[in-house]
């Protein structure tokens, strides 16, 4: 019988792994030592790129994902290389024109992608034709997912369905991908079951282990038939992260269908990211309480993680579990949307707005006013429309392809970067990430790099010595300023340098004989609602002189004086505004945030930085 073949297996460790547990902040040096071991163990394929690993190595460290890609390639010689596609969206956040699509593809293609694993968040298979046309058309295997959760409307019916429909636009394989561990073992056995029955293609089975059922639904899975399934070396497996192959061999060992691989080879490589799990701090995967409740939450454990993080952010940890039980509500208002990027940021921010601003729906994203008025797609079943009436008013919802819509999108990307573009690949990386991708660029362009270690602590390769004449000329690369407080350390080159009371945003800074480094601070995104701004009269002794009241910041975040990196500010010192009016906007919970004025007046002093960091309250414009 067809399922009595040996299971095969994905290895995740080089992506999902550590996206899912290291918030994806393996360096490509990191890799390179165990390459040559894990491509000669005996895998299906290696996935390595795709999914956050491109926004990542932009963003955060410094590197060059096309580069990356190129390199794993050069040292991987006989396993496939597999990465994750977020159909329209590509790697990014929204959806990108057909032209994007179909060039992004192709290069990441000729650049070393053998698998493309496509997928789309509310599995409307129209945003996944022309990702899946180009990845045939580039020679690459098409493996297209089915986005699997629990409600009322996703059956296990819907699932073979929409796999139907997938095969029939030519996906060679199919894949289950369960985001947040919910696929319970005798239910993936009979999904498994019905797909091999129904489809006559390859079936690939990712979960994750966030509810703890991973091991035991991979050992149904098999019994059912399937082919692949996806998992991590044991230092990046449990958790958030996937079962731990180690583990799912020996569990399958004593089974006709016992995958091909040899243990101590992997503990071989196990060893290997458990000593740079070690130096690098990185804790392991383990399954929380918080975790445990993934059947009422459906959050992924990644998701959790980004909500965590952005209620440390805005001083509200203390809340996680209020903003866990609204995060069911709103997707039930939003029509069910299975919690995966970009969805699960957008279910999941609206929730903590909810909680934290003590109404629900008071404040409203611009993405989750997009996602109600069509723009992701097509919602698994209707929004309520009472929620719909409260978001979008009485627009109009689009019903055709969201990407229809949309602009070619190449020959602007090729304009707008040709000052900073060295290849056809840096092109893309603006077309997807404009504002990061030209802070990249211009680093680039100086040598500077970007520390991966910390991310708040500025460390040097090699040691150097600056002088405070050589630290002013270097800072102007952020812009020019005071320095009121200057540390060094010769040794390693430790730089702390400040302006007023507030920290400069760290950046690499060349210096004598090597560099020092230090994190940068993440450049905008999407733009979200407007947030009205916190503001207060100054003090009594200045306030008659001048009638001064300040426009501070509602939230924590970073501050941007304009939209877009070469977009004019929304308003300058001396320019009249009024009570509404948009005059900057702060990044906090990975949207941004457009701040409006609760007060009319001159703007007579900006009191931030473009790119600095700002806290709750903060003074950002004094206004006459």
């Amino acid at each position: 019988m067809y399922w009595m073949k040996p299971v095969k297996i994905t290895d995740t460790t080089l992506r999902d792994a550590h996206q899912s547990l290291w918030a994806t902040r393996m360096r490509t040096e990191d890799m390179l030592p165990i390459l040559t071991e894990l491509d000669q163990v005996g895998y299906h394929s290696l996935e390595v790129w795709g999914g956050a690993t491109f926004d990542v190595c932009l963003r955060f460290l410094g590197e060059d994902p096309w580069e990356r890609l190129r390199t794993i390639k050069q040292h991987v010689k006989k396993t496939p290389l597999q990465m994750l596609l977020r159909g329209q969206s590509l790697v990014g956040y929204q959806h990108y024109p057909d032209d994007v699509v179909r060039e992004f593809v192709q290069l990441s293609v000729k650049n070393g992608i053998d698998i493309i694993r496509i997928f789309d968040a509310l599995n409307d298979v129209r945003n996944m034709i022309v990702p899946m046309e180009a990845a045939k058309t580039a020679g690459a295997h098409v493996q297209a997912s089915v986005v699997y959760t629990i409600s009322p409307v996703h059956t296990l019916e819907h699932y073979v369905e929409t796999a139907k429909e997938l095969v029939a636009l030519g996906a060679d394989s199919i894949c289950i991908k369960d985001m947040a561990g919910l696929l319970t073992p005798q239910r993936g056995y009979k999904l498994v079951r019905m797909l091999k029955e129904e489809l006559g293609v390859m079936i690939q089975l990712h979960t994750h282990y966030i509810g703890g059922m991973g091991t035991i639904a991979y050992v149904k899975a098999a019994e059912a038939g399937v082919d692949v399934i996806d998992t991590a070396s044991v230092p990046l497996a449990f958790g958030a992260s996937q079962p731990p192959v180690e583990l799912v061999v020996r569990a399958l060992q004593e089974f006709e269908f016992a995958p091909e691989m040899n243990i101590p080879q992997l503990f071989t490589i196990a060893n290997y990211f458990e000593e740079l799990r070690k130096s690098r701090g990185f804790e392991r995967g383990i399954t929380r309480i918080s975790d445990m409740r993934v059947f009422e939450h459906q959050v992924p454990g990644g998701m959790i993680s980004n909500l965590v993080s952005q209620l440390e952010e805005q001083k509200a940890l203390n809340r996680i579990n209020e903003v866990l039980d609204e995060i069911p509500s709103v997707r039930a208002e939003l029509g069910y949307p299975p919690l995966v990027t970009p969805t699960s940021q957008i279910v999941g921010t609206q929730a903590v707005l909810n909680v934290l601003s003590g109404a629900r729906y008071k404040l409203v994203p611009a993405e989750v006013k997009a996602y109600v008025r069509g723009l992701y797609g097509k919602p698994p079943a209707p929004v309520d429309p009472e929620i719909q009436k409260l978001i979008i008013g009485d627009e109009e919802v689009l019903t055709i392809r969201p990407a229809d819509k949309l602009e070619p999108g190449l020959k602007k990307a090729e304009q707008e970067s040709k000052e900073f573009a060295l290849s056809r690949e840096d092109v893309l990386s603006y077309a997807l990430f404009p504002q990061v991708a030209k802070k990249f660029f211009i680093e680039r362009e100086k040598g500077i790099t970007v520390a991966a270690k910390s991310p708040s602590v500025p460390v040097a390769k090699e040691d150097s010595k600056m002088d405070l004449k050589e630290i002013k000329e270097l800072i102007k690369l952020i812009g020019d300023t005071d320095i009121t407080e200057l540390n060094l350390e010769s040794e390693g080159v430790k730089v702390s340098i400040k302006k007023g009371s507030m920290p400069v945003p760290a950046m690499a800074l060349p210096v004598m004989g090597g560099t020092a480094e230090a994190a940068v601070q993440p450049a905008p995104a999407a733009v979200s609602a407007p947030v009205k701004a916190v503001q207060e009269p100054q003090s009594p002794a200045e306030a008659p002189k001048k009638n001064l009241q300040y426009i501070k910041a509602p939230m924590v975040g970073t501050f941007y004086r304009s939209p877009a990196p070469d977009a004019p500010s929304f308003v300058e010192r001396g320019q009249m505004v009024k009570e509404s009016q948009t005059v900057c906007i702060i990044e906090a919970m990975k949207l941004m945030n457009e701040i409006e004025a609760e007060i009319s007046g001159r703007i007579v002093e900006i009191l931030v930085e473009n790119g600095q960091p700002v806290e709750f309250g903060q003074p950002l414009f004094a206004v006459e």
